[in-house]
């Protein structure tokens, strides 16, 4: 069967889904969790649209990338997909030399509270 309706694709990334393109998702899946393989009830289930492959990791906003999922398996994918965009982005600062910035800078705190300037070894405040 062809395809009646051109696809649906946000203009950014953040564009609320339609209503109507939540329900060709849900119905063109049908109903299924693409996380669980489990049937969503659409009643009593919470469910949310799930990118299969996630924009923090390049997909896109368009319907096609778009999938049905329980909303607690979906969280525990996104969290997993986050911690893979931190591992990323914090091994490319390394390979690129840009260091942590502290927010004591170039202060320092000894055991016993006092704050010192690590550069002089000044003792700052007691």
């Amino acid at each position: 069967m062809a395809r009646t309706v051109p696809e649906w694709i946000g203009k950014t990334d953040d564009s609320k889904v339609p209503d109507r393109v939540r329900t060709r998702v849900f119905d063109r899946e049908g109903g299924i969790c693409h996380l669980t393989g489990k049937k969503i009830d659409p009643l009593r289930d919470e469910w949310d649209l799930d990118h299969k492959h996630a924009l923090i990791l390049g997909g896109e906003h368009r319907e096609s990338n778009l999938f049905p999922a329980l909303r607690e398996p979906h969280r525990r994918k996104t969290a997993a997909e986050m911690k893979v965009k931190s591992k990323i982005a914090r091994v490319r600062k390394k390979a690129l030399g840009i260091k942590k910035q502290s927010s004591w800078g170039h202060l320092g705190r000894r055991m016993d509270g006092t704050v010192y300037d690590k550069r002089t070894g000044e003792i700052i405040e007691r």
